[in-house]
């Protein structure tokens, strides 16, 4: 009799057969959405370069199959410019200021500029792209209130603005496809700078006199100097407005 008690207590706190037995519920499968698919491609560019990016490559990234994107994306095209935006969402923009227009475009061409080089060849996505993503249009109407605000006309600050992104996105291509080539085992074949400077020096003289004498020069630039270089010739050449009168701010 005196173990009764326990044993009626013990069945109390015991978990019923058949919960005990019972398996654990699957876990709940994320949903998929523009923001998984954005992280899930910006993966595969990070680790794999933006040549392994298509949407069969995303899906299996994200556990699941093509069909599955296609209730958010219409095609490839759509991803890039996913991609495109969310890059841009990270930019700082300034508050356009007359008297440091210049400057302020060289620092938003150069957020653009790292932006595409975190991300291997990714700055394919923008070219020939017809923006429509808001934070991409975002990125757009800043430049051109600071081009605007810099006295340079509608139409010129228009064009030059897809001159600056066409170079901007040139430039991170290129540097890319150094840096993934000279990542490869026959590498060998990438030139120092000395080894440039010599080569173009052991030239025929009578055919390549400049090449051998400016072969220096041919090949200098460290870091990001070409870069600041080629957006000066841009914006310094740009026509301006003439400044209000009596207030020295172009118009």
């Amino acid at each position: 009799m005196p173990a009764e008690p326990r044993r009626r207590r013990a069945a109390r706190h015991a978990q019923p057969a058949s919960e005990a037995a019972a398996p654990a519920p699957a876990p709940r499968k994320q949903p998929i959405t523009p923001e998984r698919i954005t992280d899930a491609a910006l993966e595969v560019v990070a680790t794999e370069g933006y040549d392994a990016l298509t949407i069969r490559r995303v899906a299996g990234v994200l556990g699941t199959g093509p069909s599955s994107l296609y209730a958010h994306i219409v095609n490839k095209a759509d991803i890039d410019d996913l991609l495109i935006g969310r890059l841009c969402s990270e930019l700082v923009l300034p508050e356009p200021d007359p008297a440091r227009w210049r400057e302020q475009i060289r620092d938003v061409c150069a957020q653009i500029r790292d932006q595409y080089l975190r991300y291997p060849g990714i700055s394919r996505a923008a070219l020939a792209m017809v923006p429509t993503n808001l934070e991409t249009l975002r990125v757009n109407e800043a430049m051109l209130a600071i081009l605007l605000a810099g006295g340079v006309p509608p139409q010129t600050a228009a064009w030059a603005i897809d001159a600056l992104s066409l170079y901007v996105a040139g430039y991170a291509l290129e540097a890319s496809m150094v840096r993934q080539r000279q990542n490869t085992p026959d590498a060998s074949w990438v030139l120092t700078q000395d080894q440039l400077v010599e080569r173009f020096q052991a030239l025929p003289e009578d055919t390549f006199p400049n090449t051998r004498r400016y072969a220096t020069e041919l090949t200098s630039g460290t870091d990001h100097q070409r870069f600041d270089f080629a957006l000066a010739l841009l914006l310094d050449n740009l026509p301006q407005n003439p400044p209000a009168s009596g207030t020295g701010v172009p118009e």
